[in-house]
């Protein structure tokens, strides 16, 4: 087991009872809503960072932004899965059903489930370095990588995700093992336990910054909560480390109603996140707000003080 102080933080000038977050947008390039989005957030300035869809239809949108905005801390957001019922799409690296990553639509998988139930370990690290690829060709800098739908989170799987850290000296989204969070949380098998953690030690003795804590601002709707109430609990709540801290903003378009049951609560962490009030909380709580181009310098010995903020 990992010790418990994480050790990015004292590389990054923090102490060990820092409280720290990565604010983080998810499934940026889904479609025109999510793009439109994160440009107006990175504008209000709470947002520190987020990943990109590249098999998505408006992931040229997403490189053309990076492109003027070289600064953009993007990462690629690994994509296996096409959750939708409406809106499809699949790998950028092959057609061939044998690969499976593909199901009996064409598209991906609709489920972590699904595709791990079905693609090999090399098909998906030919997809996900095909994603990392196509996001350098299309001239965009990644901070980091991180999986959606967490369908790198499975053993067989784990060895690629680990690969391509140490191939593109990028941080994955990668939680440390500590005394508040056991990878025994995921996987009950001893031997997929033994391998997932040998795979997160390595990782770490290798230099490479990892994350305590992963959080998520729901994404079922319910009308008897307040959403901005959720998220200062959450901020509250925060135990000294890294928390990789989620949301899937969207602007209220056509489009994200047509495309996504769960369209209120991404136009609402829009909407929170858009707020001074949630800012103000945020920087009264004394959380410091960290980017992945911090945890990528450290690993490229660039560390740079000013990716940090908060008191």
């Amino acid at each position: 087991m990992s010790s418990t102080l994480n050790p990015a933080l004292k590389k990054l000038g923090l102490a060990p009872d820092d409280r720290v977050a990565i604010i983080h947008a998810d499934d940026i390039g889904m479609c025109h809503a999510s793009v439109t989005a994160y440009a107006d957030l990175v504008d209000v300035g709470l947002l520190s960072s987020a990943a990109t869809m590249v098999p998505c239809a408006w992931f040229p949108a997403v490189a053309d932004y990076c492109r003027q905005h070289p600064d953009a801390d993007m990462g690629v957001h690994l994509t296996l899965t096409s959750e939708w019922t409406n809106f499809r799409w699949g790998p950028i690296s092959t057609r061939q059903a044998a690969s499976g990553l593909i199901d009996d639509e064409g598209y991906f998988f609709r489920s972590s489930a699904g595709v791990q139930g079905s693609a090999s370990p090399a098909a998906v690290a030919v997809e996900w370095e095909a994603q990392i690829q196509r996001a350098l060709a299309a001239g965009i800098e990644p901070t980091h990588f991180d999986t959606h739908m967490l369908s790198a989170y499975y053993v067989p799987y784990l060895r690629a995700y680990s690969d391509l850290a140490r191939q593109y000296k990028l941080p994955p989204m990668l939680l440390r093992q500590t005394p508040k969070f056991s990878w025994m949380e995921l996987y009950r098998d001893p031997a997929n336990l033994s391998f997932a953690e040998q795979q997160v030690a390595a990782l770490e003795a290798e230099g490479t910054p990892l994350v305590d804590y992963f959080y998520a601002m729901s994404l079922a709707w319910d009308d008897s909560v307040n959403r901005m109430d959720e998220a200062k609990q959450a901020f509250r709540d925060l135990q000294p480390g890294i928390t990789h801290f989620v949301l899937h903003p969207a602007h209220d378009t056509p489009e994200i109603r047509a495309i996504a049951p769960d369209w209120r609560c991404r136009v609402s962490d829009f909407e929170i996140f858009s707020s001074r009030e949630l800012q103000t909380f945020i920087q009264n709580e004394g959380v410091h707000i960290i980017n992945y181009r911090a945890l990528r310098d450290i690993l490229r010995g660039e560390i740079q003080a000013a990716s940090i903020t908060g008191d």
